[in-house]
Parts: C-alpha cells; sequence; structure tokens
C-alpha cells in the first residue's frame, strides 16, 4: 500500500521509479525527492472513452500524473480521507472524491442507470451527483475525500443496506443499488427536506459513508 495515513486529512504516498500514481490536481502539499507532475489528459488507465465518459457526466475532474522517485503529501480542501485497499475489485466512486490512486489500477466510468435502473438515473438528480460514477479497478490503493469521516459498512446476502443518498461516498464488491421511497423519513430524522428517499444496496461487498450530508 503506497499510502500512509499522516492524520485523518493528510497522506503520503511512496512514488517507485517505473509506477505512476494519478492526484486530483492541487492535492499535492509537499514532496521529497526527485518527482514530476504533470497533467494528465488522457483520461488514467480508462483511455479516451474514460475521458470523454467523464465528460459527458460533467465529471472531469483534471488529474495530475505523478511519477518519479520520492514521498509526496496528499491533502484538499480540509476534508477527511479514507484510503481504501481494492484486491482484484472495483471501486464505484464519484470522480471528485478521489484525491489519489494507484496507476495500476483501471480506470473507467459506468452509467449508473445499468446498475440501478430508472432509479439508478433518479439517485443521480436527486443526490446532484453525476449519473455516471468512475470506476477503479485491480489491486491497489485509492485515497478518497468525504465531510466528517467515513465508515466502511458490510453488505451481507440477504441484508439490505440503507443509506442516505447524501451520505453515501462510493462501494465495492457485488453490490447492486436503488432507491427506495420512505414517506415521513427525513421528518423522522429531523432533515425535513422533502427528499424522503434511502440508497437500498444489496449483494455482497461494502459501502463507505461519510458523517455528513455536505457535497464537496
Amino acid at each position: 500500500m503506497p499510502f500512509r495515513e499522516i492524520n485523518s486529512k493528510m497522506v503520503e504516498a511512496t512514488v517507485v521509479p517505473g509506477q505512476k500514481m494519478y492526484s486530483q490536481r492541487g492535492a499535492m502539499l509537499a514532496y521529497k525527492g526527485d518527482v514530476s507532475f504533470t497533467p494528465n489528459i488522457t483520461g488514467g488507465q480508462g483511455g479516451l472513452m474514460s475521458m470523454i465518459g467523464r465528460r459527458v457526466a460533467d465529471e472531469a475532474t483534471p488529474l495530475m500524473t505523478v511519477e518519479g522517485s520520492g514521498t509526496v503529501m496528499f491533502g484538499h480542501g480540509g476534508h477527511h480521507i479514507q484510503v481504501i485497499a481494492l484486491t482484484g475489485d472495483t471501486l464505484y466512486v464519484e470522480a471528485d472524491r478521489l484525491l489519489a490512486f494507484d496507476g495500476t489500477l483501471q480506470q473507467g466510468t459506468m452509467f449508473m442507470g445499468s446498475q440501478g435502473g430508472v432509479m439508478g438515473m433518479v439517485r443521480g438528480q436527486i443526490t446532484g451527483q453525476g449519473l455516471f460514477t468512475t470506476t477503479l479497478k485491480g489491486h491497489g490503493s485509492v485515497a478518497v475525500m468525504a465531510h466528517g469521516g467515513v465508515i466502511e459498512l458490510p453488505v451481507t446476502p440477504g441484508r439490505p443496506l440503507h443509506v442516505d443518498p447524501q451520505a453515501y461516498v462510493a462501494h465495492h464488491g457485488d453490490v447492486r443499488n436503488k432507491l427506495s421511497t420512505a414517506l415521513g423519513w427525513r421528518d423522522m430524522v429531523g432533515r425535513g427536506s422533502g427528499e424522503a428517499f434511502q440508497l437500498e444496496l444489496s449483494g455482497s461487498g461494502a459501502v463507505y459513508v461519510q458523517a455528513s450530508e455536505e457535497k464537496l
């Protein structure tokens, strides 16, 4: 794992010769060694189609290619950072949540409607997030950002997990999502926003939830 958590809002990454990393532009706080940072215009491992997908989704979050030899400290906007280790599975995460990730991971874009049907598209409209979401697949680590810290909740077969759509950060594993209505649910917990929906996740995997409804 190339990331070392310095505190809840800063991570340090080890950059090794011959291996690339990608980070959100403006996320570099400090570095030591012979490290270069160049704008990435090809959409990372996902190539041109991945870049086009993010632009269509209004998720053209600019990335930097990080390479060389040394260590780099990352952080952005004072957001809390969660490091997620992938062991061959796929992480589904909004593009603007990405702080940095291994260049070994294959990057792509998925249309939310293909996973949640019509409800998947409705989720994008209600949460204000894109109808597309970024996917990272393979073996490596990802540092994601959130408000107020993150908790990892398991999703197990036969026991769906319900999450406030605004608190959702990312998920991995064989997990499907859909929106379910919960009449009066917002009023019961004091939100009162009129958006009486829950994001229902089922299958086998894990979901990451932030301790806030704020967007990045």
